[in-house]
């Protein structure tokens, strides 16, 4: 019993310590957005405005939705996909050292999809 309780526990950390973190990135595009600013990068080839929008998603709505446990799983995806973006085309030329972050945080999103929220989370309820 107690184990099962420590691992709820850790996977309420694992899925709303880094999603609280992404949000410190997201909040800032938000904001651009809303602002109407889009000069963003363009690494898809599909647009600054739709490169910004798409971003905010990942870095900003689905990291919510992860925190309070809601579709999680799902919201993992998009947030995985923005950072491996992130890492291998934004920063694909870039040293290891400057794309680490951003392969750390996929890598987190990828379990929270594989391992799904614990049962401290609306999807539980």
């Amino acid at each position: 019993m107690k184990n099962n309780l420590l691992i709820h526990l850790g996977l309420a950390l694992l899925r709303i310590v880094p999603a609280a973190f992404m949000l410190s990135h997201g909040y800032p595009k938000l904001q651009k957005l809303i602002s109407g600013n889009m000069e963003f990068a363009n690494p898809l080839g599909i647009g600054q405005g739709p490169s910004l929008f798409l971003t905010v998603i990942g870095e900003f709505i689905c990291p919510l939705l992860i925190i309070i446990g809601f579709k999680t799983r799902w919201a993992a995806i998009p947030t995985a996909i923005v950072m491996l973006v992130a890492a291998f085309v934004v920063h694909g030329s870039d040293p290891f050292g400057t794309k680490e972050l951003a392969l750390v945080y996929a890598l987190v999103f990828i379990v929270i999809f594989l391992l799904g929220p614990g049962k401290y989370s609306v999807d539980r309820k």
